[in-house]
């Protein structure tokens, strides 16, 4: 029974962690721990861990004594843990009673792979619930090009049909991975976690998050990047993937030239999405000025 790490990065979550941390520790799967990394919250998030710790040995609580960022707070947490396994929790998320033992069921059957995702519902902020199915298996390929062909066209379809930073990870291999802090980080990184390895899938909803749409903007300032940067994100993007995928010794030159072609491919999809958006706000604009 392998020990799973599930970690909990929270910063001022005093009113939404305690209903996350029950859905952990209600897991069917015995042998788990709960880290929790308190990025120096300023509510009473300290208290109300220092007391889940206190009623539960297997609730680890870390604070950090500043601010280390959200990033940093991820990166921290999945370095906290012992687990064989380990998967990120938010801290308004929600998992089902088999959520971690249905993710193990997919390693033991394909001892490959090193990420399993799992379908997951999503509520915005009007309330309403929504999911979408995966059934491709383009991630489990060998080819590490196959897999990142299939990430970059998932995150150009929908952020509802698989999520790889809310999956289940082999943590030895995955911990290392180098993050660095940008907009639209969880894009770059899904990218590198593709390139690592293979992925299992549990086509059932085994998660429930809340979703909301930010604005670039907006997103900087959370992340604490510099604003010009939103200007540029899909840009800025797209050289990061350019830059990991020329430094992994473990590519042949011929899948190093794919991989690169396929984010080629991608920065100009997205760019003509763009474009499309400004001609048809311009059309509005001009709509509006005409004398009617």
């Amino acid at each position: 029974m392998p020990l799973v790490s599930v970690g909990l990065p929270v910063y001022n979550g005093v009113e939404r962690i305690e209903a996350v941390a029950r859905s952990v520790l209600a897991q069917d799967h015995a042998d788990i721990e709960l880290v929790i990394s308190d990025n120096a919250s300023t509510d009473g998030t300290e208290e109300l861990c220092r007391s889940l710790a206190a009623e539960d040995s297997r609730v680890v609580y870390h604070r950090n004594p500043v601010n280390v960022g959200l990033l940093n707070n991820f990166v921290g947490v999945i370095r906290l843990g012992r687990g064989e396994f380990f998967r990120w929790v938010g801290d308004d998320d929600w998992l089902a009673p088999n959520c971690v033992s249905r993710g193990l069921d997919a390693f033991a059957e394909d001892p490959r792979l090193i990420l399993v995702t799992s379908q997951v519902d999503y509520t915005g902020p009007d309330g309403v619930t929504a999911t979408a199915p995966y059934d491709g298996t383009a991630l489990r390929s060998d080819d590490p090009v196959v897999r990142l062909t299939e990430m970059l066209r998932l995150l150009n379809e929908s952020h509802l049909i698989i999520d790889p930073l809310y999956g289940m990870v082999r943590r030895e291999p995955v911990a290392p991975i180098e993050r660095r802090n940008m907009l639209r980080e969880d894009e770059v990184y899904a990218t590198k976690l593709a390139l690592a390895g293979p992925w299992g899938h549990v086509p059932e909803v085994l998660a429930k998050r809340n979703w909301k749409h930010e604005s670039p903007s907006i997103l900087a300032r959370r992340l604490d990047v510099p604003k010009w940067q939103a200007h540029f994100a899909t840009t800025l993007q797209c050289r990061e993937m350019t830059r990991w995928v020329r430094q992994c010794d473990f590519l042949t030159e011929d899948q190093r030239r794919r991989a690169l072609l396929e984010i080629g491919k991608m920065y100009a999809r997205r760019q003509q999405i763009v474009a499309t958006r400004r001609a048809r706000k311009l059309v509005r604009i001009a709509r509006d000025l005409v004398p009617r």
